[in-house]
């Protein structure tokens, strides 16, 4: 299974995933003026920050808005980076955060487990109905090796206009969203013990999370929030199991590293190198051992 993969990835490399959410104003203009068209220009820039940081992250997660903002040829550069991320051996997650139901999710799912826009992972968003919203999904995940990480709790301010709210019980949302995709994720576990069924918690209050890895036993967590949304790595700890089962995703934190760095644009791929190693040290000197 594809979990077992990103297992091992986290074992051998580091927490890190390396968030290509790549705007075109993040780019260096002395790189960017070498392109002709933008799209070109972007696919080129990851294209550098994936072979910089290829050995020392886990994943890479290639957030499809920014390329939708460019149009046709930002979807082609969409397209070439996953099919590079592929290339290099490494495992990628579209960002996609689709959450419709029926024939519509069933065209989602081959959308981006097939053809052009392929990756590894997609996000989604369960709010339309577990069953619904998630199983055109989740048939990809064993005849075609592919996974899921389901919104559960989001590292947002605004994740407590509806997340937070609670039922009779005293029970918040996100909790019993926790409990449904743990159920899904129980039925359908690698060898490393994980499921390819994760779920997407922010990096956020470190007594929630306790609660949270209680309910998510079997899913694999992906956990935004690091750095600029104030999760630290102290946070990312609590979610941990035996210091796996999570990646933590950096984006700008890692693309515009270079900015950082007097004479830094000359050497972007260096610096986003370096902040990758930085971070993925920073949390693993918070891994306790078992």
């Amino acid at each position: 299974m594809i979990v077992d993969k990103l297992y091992k990835q986290v074992a051998e490399k580091g927490h890190v995933c390396v968030g290509l959410d790549t705007d075109y104003s993040y780019l260096p203009q002395s790189f960017a003026d070498k392109f002709s068209t933008m799209g070109e220009a972007v696919f080129n820039f990851n294209k550098k920050i994936i072979d910089a940081t290829c050995d020392v992250a886990a994943c890479f997660k290639v957030q499809i808005a920014y390329y939708e903002a460019l149009g046709l040829e930002g979807l082609k550069a969409y397209s070439d980076t996953l099919k590079y991320i592929n290339q290099k051996g490494q495992i990628s997650i579209a960002d996609i955060k689709r959450g419709d139901i029926s024939k519509t999710a069933e065209m989602y799912a081959a959308g981006h487990f097939r053809g052009d826009f392929e990756a590894d992972f997609v996000t989604l968003n369960p709010y339309m109905g577990i069953n619904d919203s998630l199983e055109p999904f989740i048939k990809y995940i064993n005849k075609d090796n592919k996974g899921i990480f389901v919104l559960v709790r989001t590292s947002n301010k605004g994740a407590r206009d509806f997340q937070y709210i609670k039922d009779e019980e005293e029970t918040p949302l996100y909790e019993t969203v926790a409990e449904r995709v743990e159920q899904l994720a129980s039925e359908t576990k690698g060898k490393c013990g994980f499921s390819s069924i994760g779920a997407v918690v922010g990096a956020t209050n470190n007594e929630e999370s306790l609660v949270l890895r209680k309910k998510l036993k079997s899913a694999f967590l992906l956990i935004p929030g690091y750095g600029a949304q104030g999760g630290t790595a102290e946070d990312i700890a609590a979610y941990l199991i035996n210091g796996n089962g999570a990646i933590v995703n950096s984006s700008r934190g890692i693309l515009l590293a270079y900015k950082k760095e007097e004479n830094g644009e000359s050497d972007f791929s260096l610096c986003a190198r370096n902040e990758a190693i930085r971070m993925r040290d920073d949390i693993k000197s918070f891994i306790r051992e078992e």
